[in-house]
């Protein structure tokens, strides 16, 4: 007959059930193209359309677009702040604008269940990458 000491294990077994319980990487969000245009009037500019689609749970690092970024909120309910402005919850409808100096600090679905989609057109200059990390 083998013995086990529980009290042994005890550690084991409660490290291993919270972090089956913990998901420490949340969904990414999935972002589409749908066109780039190059802005005849405004030369070395550019207007980029994208659609951003966040799974539930779904949250942005923090970012920056060096661009004037319009955002329209399709479906869902999103959660969007820059750096020194108000966080804002927005429904489908909604806009929202993030300015070339803003950097993004809060990016995220409102919804731990639903997914949320949105829609954003970027004037930037001529060929720089949609958006880039901020430390």
């Amino acid at each position: 007959m083998i013995v086990i000491n529980l009290r042994q294990f005890a550690p084991l077994l409660l490290l291993t059930a919270c972090s089956a319980q913990a998901d420490p990487t949340p969904p990414a969000a999935i972002v589409t193209e749908l066109m780039t245009k190059a802005l005849a009037d405004y030369p070395g500019k550019e207007a980029t359309v994208i659609t951003v689609a966040y799974p539930p749970g779904s949250v942005d690092p923090v970012h920056r677009h060096n661009a004037h970024a319009f955002v329209y909120v399709l479906e869902g309910s999103i959660v969007m702040g820059v750096r020194g402005g108000k966080t804002v919850t927005l429904t489908p409808g909604q806009t929202f604008y993030e300015g070339p100096n803003d950097v993004h600090t809060i990016g995220r679905n409102a919804s731990k269940t639903k997914p949320a989609k949105f829609l954003v057109v970027l004037l930037k200059d001529h060929g720089k990458p949609l958006a880039m990390p901020v430390n």
